[in-house]
């Protein structure tokens, strides 16, 4: 199809000067020490990481199907390791009645009670959804684009946004993303300071639902280097996508034009990277875009599905992670997770 969509401006995001720390001078290499001296064993001793005061036991798993206390807490949605850790090493916390200690090893069975200061603390801590606009990054500043971040101050606050909570510049420390968006699409992208969220998310085994509205042409053009190489999309070239609002006019038919079987295709029988993608949801949501439901998020992935089919992205937005909705949020602005929402 030979139609091309008009591109809309980029949403303008006042820059701001990063200052570059001078980078520190390599120190000159040490001579070589003899692999079974005295100072050999010095030197693997200091390389470990240390092991938090109190505990003895460190495997993850232990003998009779016992786990690690933190790991325990963690698979309970209770605290992130690193908060369990914490607490634990506070006395916030008890196992049958018990002080607990760190590193201890329990039973699936166990229970486990965690002190009100514990709660306390947890309870503040802040989860923010924002509607990305084209040209940030999910994560730290790179090749001249700011990150999402920036944008989480008082004056980009949704105005219609009634969680209870009261912005305080504390809140921008250890608040990290949970998933990343490409700096060509938009839509929800999810800040959080809360471990528990973000093992939910993003965790070994998350596998929450995310939703997106695509925007495609079709080319016919099957790019099968795009299931090798996330690098390969757009036949290698640098490609900017269009944002896409709710009230966008649909100027071009591809559903009319794209085989069915193609479509049955991107619901299930790709593969990325050599391995098999799991079942996708895929549905027009109109003659000129795609809705995908995926579990899984590789590097690209719509991009290259699309591309693989003969399709070609011209828009991309994120628009629900799990429960949570993107909503009427609008491009550029933010808003808390309010405390009864879950993922």
């Amino acid at each position: 199809m030979s139609e091309h969509l008009p591109k809309k401006p980029l949403l303008s995001v006042p820059a701001k000067t990063f200052k570059r720390a001078t980078p520190p001078v390599a120190p000159a290499a040490p001579a070589p020490v003899p692999a079974h001296s005295p100072a050999a064993a010095r030197v693997a001793t200091r390389s470990r990481a240390p092991i938090p005061a109190g505990q003895t036991n460190t495997a993850a798993i232990g003998a009779n199907g016992t786990l690690r206390l933190n790991k325990r807490m963690a698979e309970l949605g209770l605290a992130s390791r690193r908060e369990a850790d914490d607490w634990i090493g506070k006395g916030w916390v008890k196992v049958d009645g018990r002080i607990a200690e760190m590193g201890m090893q329990v039973a699936p069975d166990v229970k486990i009670e965690i002190d009100k200061l514990a709660k306390g603390q947890q309870a503040n801590l802040v989860t923010v959804l924002i509607n990305k606009p084209l040209g940030l990054v999910s994560g730290q500043a790179e090749d001249g684009h700011e990150p999402a971040i920036t944008l989480v101050q008082p004056q980009n606050r949704w105005a219609e946004d009634n969680a209870r909570f009261f912005f305080h510049g504390s809140q921008l420390k250890s608040l990290v993303p949970a998933g990343r968006l490409d700096i060509d699409s938009t839509g929800l992208l999810v800040l959080t300071q809360d471990g528990r969220v973000a093992r939910q998310l993003i965790g070994e085994d998350a596998v929450m639902e995310k939703e997106y509205l695509v925007r495609v042409v079709y080319t016919g053009v099957l790019n099968t280097a795009a299931a090798t190489s996330a690098a390969a999309t757009y036949g290698g070239k640098i490609q900017q996508l269009s944002r896409i609002d709710d009230d966008d006019p649909v100027s071009s038919d591809v559903q009319s034009v794209f085989p069915p079987d193609k479509l049955q295709l991107l619901r299930h029988g790709l593969s990325l990277d050599g391995q098999a993608l799991k079942h996708a949801k895929v549905e027009w949501q109109n003659p000129e875009q795609l809705r995908f439901v995926l579990h899984e998020g590789k590097k690209r992935q719509i991009r290259r599905m699309c591309e693989q089919v003969g399709l070609k992205v011209v828009g991309l937005k994120r628009v629900r992670i799990g429960n949570v909705m993107l909503g009427n949020l609008p491009v550029g602005q933010w808003r808390y997770l309010a405390p009864h929402e879950r993922f």
